[in-house]
């Protein structure tokens, strides 16, 4: 961590840094970035900070948009695609006034906060999270949404679709749903995979493992090591941004859409979660349903409890619900077992040591804001730790069999996740109040969530499509 502008100055000067890159992260999850020389970065860029535009970002009105960002000195990297060398931070931001003040809404802050409120109420003194990344690669994607067309197209050359392709085509296509861990040459995405993983592990992101998934058309996932809420958001954010520089530099595109492609299997982002205490893991208990605390019980029931309003932070788009659907490996039962992932929460059947004793989140995408997703469902968990929510007793389970291939009856006993960002909004209006516990959370932050949701909710509600085409137009 850098203590003053001086080591920064030094640290330029002794790597050859040509310039300094401050990212920004807007509310729906975007970086967004503004660069400087080294010699304008002063003790004003870190006592003041810079000032931009915060409506542009959707956090204030037009008339009162002026905020200004600091840079994290604990949190940089040396930017591995620029021709220039250029050093990065992650940066804070700030409300303007005589003395400028924490932004209230800013994603990083609420991941700090909710570190301190999890320390201040005794529920751990360390939260480990643990996210998958799934994700796909394609040759060429194109996409047009005019009021006279609409429509997208994208290819791959390892799809089915191009099994009687006559160029580059050696026969070694991925069937239908049949990408799961497939071996070269039919893993024609290894060496870039091989790639992001180098640039992850040079950038301090602790990679797990990799490997292709189950999608056909060229779905892969990387699952990082275990981190704690700030510095797991800023991993992701890492993560999104390698795999898809990446993935240019291989002449390919990369997308973390829940669901890019019809009749295949979706990109997920699942989320290991863990609290410590002292260094011991306070989700073992020795003859407990699969070894798993009453503290453990208490953080599902707290989860799936809350589940419709969490998807407002851990799946906010319109195309995450085209992913939640049966038959795909993606849960829509609110509902818990072991090994199981047709439910909501998993308990891994692997994951029988004390130390590795943990749960799954699974239906949250990669669309999500990783800092505002982490933080909703670690204030799920603690609600349900707080108040006691045993999951077993409000017969969330444990379900040890295969959600999809009970009767319809059994299934309609369960519920289900929402269906759209309509009722996930629905949802977050009349479940707040474990969201606001210790200030983490403010009644803005989840307005603005809220009308954002809407908007994408009426936006694609409202825009033709070419099934209704096909299915309406002679009628």
């Amino acid at each position: 961590m850098f203590k003053n502008h001086q080591e920064v100055q030094e640290f330029c000067k002794n790597n050859e840094i040509e310039f300094i890159d401050f990212k920004l992260l807007d509310l729906a999850g975007r970086w967004h970035h503004l660069t400087i020389t080294p010699r304008r970065f002063t003790n004003e860029t870190i006592d003041f900070g810079i000032g931009f535009d915060g409506s542009s970002y959707g956090f204030l009105s037009v008339e009162k948009s002026d905020m200004v960002f600091k840079p994290d000195l604990g949190a940089y990297f040396i930017d591995p695609f620029n021709e220039a060398k250029t050093l990065v931070f992650m940066t804070r931001l700030y409300k303007v006034g005589e003395t400028h003040t924490r932004f209230e809404s800013d994603p990083r802050y609420i991941c700090e906060k909710i570190d301190a409120y999890m320390k201040e109420e005794g529920f751990a003194d360390q939260v480990l999270l643990g996210p998958e990344f799934e994700y796909y690669t394609f040759d060429s994607c194109h996409f047009q949404m005019e009021p006279q067309a609409t429509g997208y197209q994208i290819d791959t050359v390892q799809a089915t679709w191009n099994s009687n392709r006559p160029e580059n085509n050696n026969g070694f296509i991925v069937s239908h749903k049949g990408g799961y861990h497939v071996d070269r040459p039919k893993d024609v995405n290894f060496d870039m995979r091989n790639e992001m993983v180098r640039i992850l592990e040079s950038l301090n992101v602790p990679v797990k493992y990799h490997h292709p998934e189950v999608g056909g058309p060229g779905q892969q996932e990387i699952e990082l090591d275990f981190a704690g809420p700030v510095e797991m958001g800023d991993r992701s954010m890492l993560v999104k941004y390698v795999i898809k520089n990446t993935a240019q530099l291989y002449d390919r595109t990369a997308t973390f859409m829940p669901k890019p492609i019809f009749g295949e299997a979706g990109n997920g982002m699942h989320v290991h979660m863990q609290l410590l205490e002292k260094g011991a893991n306070l989700f073992y208990e020795k003859g407990g349903y699969s070894d798993m605390s009453q503290t453990g019980l208490y953080a599902i029931g707290g989860i799936l409890k809350h589940a419709a309003s969490v998807m407002a932070f851990t799946n906010p788009s319109t195309n995450s619900f085209k992913r939640l659907i049966p038959g795909y490996e993606a849960p829509v039962s609110i509902c818990f077992g072991t090994a199981n992932r047709s439910s909501v929460i998993r308990i891994p059947g692997y994951a029988t040591q004390p130390m590795r004793k943990r749960f799954e989140f699974r239906p949250a995408d990669a669309t999500a804001n990783p800092y505002l997703a982490f933080s909703a469902l670690m204030m799920a968990m603690f609600d349900g730790i707080k108040n006691k929510i045993d999951p077993i007793s409000l017969n969330y389970g444990p379900f040890d069999v295969n959600i999809f291939k009970l009767t319809e009856d059994e299934r309609n006993q369960i519920r289900s996740l929402p269906k759209n960002l309509f009722e996930v909004v629905e949802a977050l209006k009349i479940d707040q109040a474990y969201l606001l516990e210790g200030g983490v959370f403010t009644k803005e932050i989840l307005k603005d969530q809220m009308d954002y949701l809407l908007k994408e909710a009426i936006s694609e509600s409202i825009m033709p499509s070419a099934r209704e085409y096909k299915m309406y137009y002679d009628l």
